[in-house]
């Protein structure tokens, strides 16, 4: 795709709330280097996108922040909270580190996809949940735990998991 391509479906992909958000990250930093508000900005574009980024929206990140388009997947593919397929209304990632799989994260797991009918890097069938297994979400100290969208939940039990999985939109 040609960069006039690009530039005429960056403003197709980012209307001007979404250029204004990222616009905001990008002035916390020296001018020239916007490329240094790429997380952010994935996590605002992820977050107007359904939950996922699709390569036209990477590659339109790129050129807006002015940096190689492989710089923006690099970022993109390194960090888990990143989605590159569509996904659930809700994202459940398990974490099964050491930590969490000595304090029982095994028998976490396997109640989820018991109760959700479904493995790890799948969507139910209703687009309610989508199931995902991360190498670790830094709360040792409650484990097992997870991270049910934005939100971590520690020290879990097949109870607190129905609870969690029974209160969902």
């Amino acid at each position: 795709m040609s960069e006039l391509q690009l530039d005429a479906n960056k403003e197709s992909l980012f209307n001007a709330d979404l250029r204004q958000k990222i616009d905001v990250w990008v002035a916390k930093y020296p001018v020239g280097q916007a490329q240094s508000a790429v997380i952010p900005a994935l996590l605002i574009l992820q977050d107007a996108n359904g939950g996922w980024l699709s390569k036209p929206l990477m590659d339109a990140l790129a050129v807006y922040l002015d940096m190689p388009a492989i710089s923006v997947y690099e970022v993109a593919t390194f960090y888990s909270m990143y989605e590159l397929e569509p996904v659930g209304e809700n994202k459940i990632s398990v974490c099964t580190n050491i930590s969490c799989q000595l304090c029982g994260s095994d028998e976490i797991v396997e109640h989820l996809k018991t109760r959700l009918g479904i493995g790890f890097g799948e969507t139910t069938e209703d687009g309610k949940v989508t199931l995902k297994e991360v190498e670790c979400l830094g709360a040792c100290c409650g484990a097992p735990m997870l991270q049910l969208n934005r939100d971590y939940h520690e020290n879990l039990t097949a109870d607190k998991i129905d609870n969690l999985l029974d209160g969902l939109s």
